[in-house]
């Protein structure tokens, strides 16, 4: 005959297994969703940062269209696009390194198009232009998007960290090999975002 406490200890002992069990598989599927949401979150900022590029050849087209335009900023303007559409990073090769990469051929981008809106105001005819004035409502809410994107990613890379780094989920993380993640900072100096001006 069984003795009833070693039974009551197999109970308890197979309660135990079961509750941290389900810990794991819990804890698992938490930081499989936060590292989900980090990736998404960086490709809708990748998918910004394409809406820019793709607005890029319309500005130029638009500017084109003057009888007099700069053709040297406009080929730096394509130079610029051509290399920021190279530097792409997959989100699951996101580091500091890469976004500083990234961010540095779009700045280029920016830089581009900020001289061709200079070179615009030297013509008042263009600057009054329907395409004008659309694209140029375009590549402002274009900005506005690159902002809440990246805000976006850095929430979800702080709410993947903390996940990472919280007991018990810590333990999860380590036996299943996820690693803290860096988001996107801006280097010193940089408070304000790049804007396009019109």
């Amino acid at each position: 005959m069984a003795n009833p406490s070693s039974k009551k200890s197999g109970v308890i002992l197979v309660v135990v297994l079961l509750i941290l069990a389900a810990l794991f598989v819990t804890g698992y599927n938490g930081l499989v969703k936060k590292d989900e949401q980090v990736k998404l979150k960086w490709s809708d900022l990748q998918s910004a940062y394409q809406r820019r590029g793709d607005l890029v050849p319309n500005l130029v087209s638009v500017v084109k269209s003057s009888s007099d335009y700069e053709k040297t900023t406009l080929q730096q303007l394509a130079a610029a696009r051509a290399n920021a559409a190279q530097v792409t990073v997959n989100a699951n090769e996101a580091s500091h390194a890469n976004y500083t990469n990234q961010e540095k051929a779009q700045g280029e981008v920016t830089n581009s198009m900020n001289r061709i809106i200079a070179v615009v105001e030297n013509y008042p005819d263009l600057k009054g232009t329907k395409n004008f004035l659309y694209l140029q409502s375009q590549l402002e809410g274009t900005e506005r998007r690159i902002k809440f994107a990246r805000t976006a990613f850095n929430g979800a890379v702080a709410d993947y960290n903390q996940s990472v780094r919280r007991f018990p989920s810590s333990i999860v993380a380590t036996l299943m090999g996820y690693k803290m993640k860096e988001g996107f900072t801006s280097d010193a100096g940089a408070e304000q975002s790049p804007e396009i001006k019109f």
